[in-house]
């Protein structure tokens, strides 16, 4: 029953020996802890219990007062089944108590809740509820206790207005009652310590709280949602900083906001705080979507395995639908249209549910007229009585409305509700165009730019919160040829109706002052089609192209080359697959990239050319030095991402994310890794080993854990450390000392990661990745012949030069650093060297045809003679042209004659 101030019952106490608890909401503040005090009062043998972390602000509070001899508690796993009583303050969602929540399966519980937040989904329902919508909960129990004259220590009356002045921002929130000031003038009276309460709600910020204030005002973007403008912001901080709320308080003060959502990505989790001014908005009912909870006007929440980018998304689309629109069909349909055909199965229309994350299909034969539409709810009761092999047009629904381009979001919203139709055709010249669902409703009002060329407003303008002008910052670091080219590519999407753009690593370098010269071009458009017209424009240049991808090759006179795709989407059939393509947009295009920082395009079009277009906070990444990803499914759909996180960190000096950290982990305990075609792994691992130094990535690798998914006995211990620097050394003093001598590096650190492994190991190994007939000779039986060598150069058979030089001349450049790289014995490594320097390129005077020109009849024994004469003009024993002739006449000759 609801009960107001004056009206409170008896409380009957428990039978001994049950148990019960007063509690409140996760990240419990001043509010919280006020109530939980004075509620305890009133149920004097409950144990307080808080169910997991408190605010920053709180828990200072407590090492700073007396607070800390309040008796809270710590519940023991066993005393949850004992818990008879639940008492909830400042909260009345079960999701905002775990991991306290598993007490309410408890049979015959009673629960008792005291609350001052509105009435939303999903509130639990109490044997006794006291709820009032006022400021603070505190308040109302205050209320309470001077209704039953229970006294108060000044201590327990300083918390509770502390409580009341929190939640309220010391009685000036729109929020605030008149019963809000009434209960803190009777707190004051019973010696409440104004100074603390004030001292508490202004105490200075730390340096890294305004650091984080700092990015909070440098990230604000601006969005005006349908007439209302609406500001959201981010931090992002690898480890927590308290009081957040307070810092989105000050930024308010500071900008003078009326809606305002406040994100921090801290460790794995983000914080959202959002505060509301104008009555459209109710943050509260926005934060119930993410765990969270509050009023009307104030609001947070905590967020768990999710990236800035989704967050926001979903903020976006949950404000489009949260506040009355006025846009038409075309501004929030979803493209392309995804249709099956009519003679299609039951099962291939699941597949596709599956495949592209919908709940609708639309069902048209080809380009044909659109002849109905079938959903995944009647797919599944389908194949639940084994109609798999079913023709859709046995079950699809013929009976349906469309509407045009110029509909309202009003008429939209009639025909879902009054129709009961799932999904509403967009139709344009009676074929549909897009589509409107009724599930996907929100997702569809999330996406700012599904059609292409959607991107550029109808005054040519662009969303200023994704964009600033780097024409000047082109210009400065890259040669005129290259802009030159850039300009042509905008020129040819003019004439051709297509937006153009610069992408990905290319763009991401301009920013790390890289040189990198690979561009990808990507076309709202056909890819295709503007390669083979730009060939055709430019004399010289040809293209090859992929009509499965959409995508093209310009290859120019001098060899140079520029890829060219369509902008499309892509999704995963199951875990590591392949991704299929479909075309998109170019938000679509860019979302399914791998990492924020490879996500930056640059429009080439000659009206905006220039245009740094940041959908994903690349540039923010870049600068703050961020490795993070997209969505949380990332490594689940391509886990070759992951290497490619840990090299690019390497690369760059970067770091890996908290959030990101952990998305790895999870790749790597579900075993996606094992999915994956050895060829791709070792693909992404001769990149890594490319890098120029390649240790801290592979010791990454083994820090994740990620080198048993090539091998379960690879390691990189001490031992390889080691090794991996003198490889480095030796490769340095190579590249030294033979300047333009052709070597792959990364075969000598793949042999120093292999080293010490058994051949049945290395078997293993290159059967898992593989390894070509030239890459698992390097491996195997290289690998043997090396340990051979390396043990005659030990025992010192090698006192000759020549000696020496017919031991090493058969082994590759690439196994002979790796044997000088791999000794720990100084004469070893000189004898090595010295190959290099005086014995490698030492070349005999004679040749063959001085041999004929001698006497000598060609054959087999032309090497022989040749290669003895080498091992004695090595050992010094010939020096001269005529020396050499002598020595073979002496040896050859003097046994003919």
């Amino acid at each position: 029953m609801n009960q107001n101030k004056m009206d409170i019952p008896e409380i009957e106490p428990l039978p001994d020996g049950e148990l019960e608890v007063i509690t409140t909401h996760v990240n419990a503040d001043f509010d919280a802890l006020g109530s939980m005090l004075a509620i305890s009062k009133l149920y004097p043998k409950a144990q307080m219990v808080f169910p997991g972390s408190q605010e920053q602000n709180l828990r200072n509070f407590f090492l700073q007062s007396t607070v800390y001899f309040f008796p809270f508690s710590k519940l023991k796993e066993e005393d949850f089944k004992r818990v008879k009583r639940l008492i909830l303050v400042d909260t009345r969602q079960a999701g905002r108590i775990k991991p306290l929540e598993k007490i309410l399966k408890n049979k015959d519980l009673q629960i008792h809740i005291y609350d001052h937040h509105p009435a939303a989904p999903g509130d639990l329902k109490g044997d006794l509820e006291v709820l009032a919508e006022v400021g603070s909960t505190s308040t109302l129990l205050t209320e309470i206790l001077q209704a039953k004259e229970v006294n108060l220590t000044p201590e327990e009356a300083t918390v509770m207005a502390l409580g009341i002045h929190e939640d309220t921002g010391s009685l000036t929130f729109v929020t605030t009652t008149p019963r809000d000031y009434m209960a803190a003038a009777y707190l004051l009276a019973r010696g409440a310590d104004l100074n603390l309460v004030s001292e508490m709600m202004t105490h200075e910020l730390t340096s890294e709280q305004v650091s984080l204030l700092n990015e909070l005002i440098n990230s604000i973007r601006k969005h005006n949602i349908y007439g209302i403008d609406i500001i959201l912001t981010h931090a992002a901080t690898d480890h927590y900083v308290g009081d957040f709320a307070v810092l989105v308080h000050k930024l308010i003060d500071m900008e003078n906001v009326k809606v305002l959502f406040a994100m921090a990505q801290m460790e794995d989790h983000i914080y959202l705080v959002a505060r509301s001014r104008v009555p459209e908005i109710d943050v509260a009912e926005i934060a119930r979507y993410f765990g969270g909870g509050g009023h009307a006007s104030a609001a947070s929440a905590s967020i768990k395995n999710q990236t800035l980018t989704q967050v926001e998304d979903s903020l976006l689309a949950l404000l489009k639908a949260n506040v009355e629109p006025l846009r038409k069909a075309r501004d929030i349909m979803s493209f392309p249209v995804i249709s099956i055909s009519p003679e299609g199965t039951l099962e291939e229309a699941r597949q596709m549910f599956t495949r592209y994350d919908i709940n609708v299909l639309l069902v048209q034969e080809d380009d044909g007229p659109l002849l109905g539409y079938i959903s995944q709810q009647n797919v599944s009761k389908a194949l639940h009585h084994g109609l798999a092999r079913v023709p859709i047009s046995e079950f699809m629904t013929s009976e349906f409305k469309t509407i045009g381009l110029g509909a309202s979001f009003p008429e939209i919203i009639r025909l879902v509700a009054e129709q009961k139709q799932r999904i509403i055709p967009v139709v344009e010249d009676d074929k549909p165009i897009g589509v409107i669902t009724r599930t996907d409703l929100l997702t569809i009002l999330a996406s700012e730019t599904n059609v292409p060329g959607s991107l550029v407003a109808d005054d040519g303008s662009l969303p200023a919160r994704h964009i600033k002008k780097i024409g000047n910052l082109l210009r400065e670091r890259l040669p005129d040829q290259i802009i030159d080219l850039l300009t042509e590519f905008g020129l040819t999407a003019d004439r051709l109706g297509f937006s153009a753009y610069a992408v990905g690593g290319f763009i991401r370098d301009l920013f790390i002052r890289q040189e990198n010269l690979d561009i990808d071009i990507v076309v709202e458009g056909d890819g295709i089609e503007f390669a083979k017209v730009f060939a055709q424009e430019h004399p010289g240049v040809r293209t090859r192209y992929h009509r499965k991808f959409n995508s093209a090759v310009l290859i120019f006179e001098d060899g140079f080359k520029v890829d060219i795709a369509t902008a499309r989407l892509e999704y995963y059939e199951s875990p590591a697959a392949l991704p299929v393509v479909r075309t998109g947009s170019l938000r679509m295009d860019l979302y399914r990239r791998d990492f924020t920082v490879n996500t930056l395009a640059v429009k080439l079009n000659k009206r905006q050319f220039g245009l740094l277009i940041d959908y994903f906070r690349g540039v923010r990444d870049i600068k703050q030095g961020n490795i993070t990803v997209l969505h949380n499914l990332s490594f689940v759909e391509d886990p070759t991402r992951v290497f490619r996180a840990i090299r690019f960190e390497q690369r760059f000096g970067f770091r890996i994310g908290k959030l990101t950290s952990n998305l790895i982990q999870n790749a790597v305990k579900h075993d996606f890794f094992d999915r994956l075609s050895g060829n791709r792994i070792f693909g992404e691992l001769k990149l890594i080993l490319q890098e120029d130094d390649p240790a801290p990535a592979t010791k990454r690798l083994a820090d994740f854990d990620l080198l048993k998914c090539i091998h379960s006995g690879l390691t990189y211990n001490k031992t390889k450390v080691d090794l991996f620097g003198r490889i480095r050394k030796v490769r340095d003093w190579y590249e030294l000392t033979y300047l333009g001598e052709e070597y792959q590096s990364w075969i000598i650190y793949f042999l120093g990661l292999m080293n010490g492994l058994k051949r049945d190991d290395l078997d293993s190994i290159s059967n898992r990745l593989i390894l070509n007939r030239r890459d698992r000779h390097v491996l195997i039986e290289g690998k043997v012949e090396l340990d051979r060598i390396m043990g005659t150069l030990h025992r010192g058979k090698h006192s000759s030069a020549g000696k020496l030089y017919r031991l090493l001349k058969p082994l590759t450049t690439e196994a002979i650093l790796f044997l000088m790289a791999k000794t720990t014995r100084e004469n070893t490594r000189q004898a090595i060297s010295t190959y290099f320097i005086k014995l490698k390129k030492t070349r005999t005077e004679i040749t063959g045809k001085d041999l004929i020109s001698m006497g000598f009849t060609p054959g087999p024994d032309f090497k022989k003679i040749l290669d003895r004469l080498l091992e004695a003009r090595l050992d010094g024993r010939v020096n001269t042209r005529t020396e050499e002739k002598e020595f073979i006449k002496r040896t050859y000759l003097s046994k003919v004659n």
